[in-house]
């Protein structure tokens, strides 16, 4: 077993589990890809004066958390990996402020966004965390 494959197994506490052959077995990476499909939805209902400015700022940097996860994983070192997943987390919160911007404006109600990217928040951190420990 690789070791990317060992901290894979380790973090989600099985081999089968790991599905470590792609980005697309990273629990990071599921949660931020559907992080990503709720803020298209969310900002279709942005006013249209926003298209070109919130609404794809908002957009960028969603589809950033997820796509930086996909580039750190097959990336051969700790610290480049890491790098990128750091990338990820500042996209993570530059969407965390465009909530709060949204929900100022009254653009619409962020909660479960809110607790969606909460949720993609920690696991990208312990995930991070168990590539550092390895």
């Amino acid at each position: 077993m690789s070791k990317e494959n060992e901290i894979h197994a380790s973090f989600y506490g099985s081999k089968n589990e790991s599905k470590s052959r792609t980005f697309q077995g990273v629990e990071a990476w599921q949660l931020a890809h559907a992080f990503v499909l709720e803020v298209y939805d969310y900002t279709d209902n942005f006013p249209k004066k926003e298209m070109f400015s919130l609404t794809k700022q908002f957009r960028s940097a969603a589809v950033s958390i997820a796509a930086n996860i996909c580039e750190g994983y097959k990336k051969k070192s700790k610290k480049d990996k890491l790098r990128f997943y750091n990338i990820s987390q500042g996209s993570l919160e530059e969407c965390r402020y465009y909530l709060i911007l949204s929900n100022d404006l009254n653009y619409g109600d962020p909660a479960s966004l809110e607790a969606q990217l909460e949720k993609t928040s920690k696991k990208l951190y312990a995930y991070m965390q168990a590539i550092e420990k390895s």
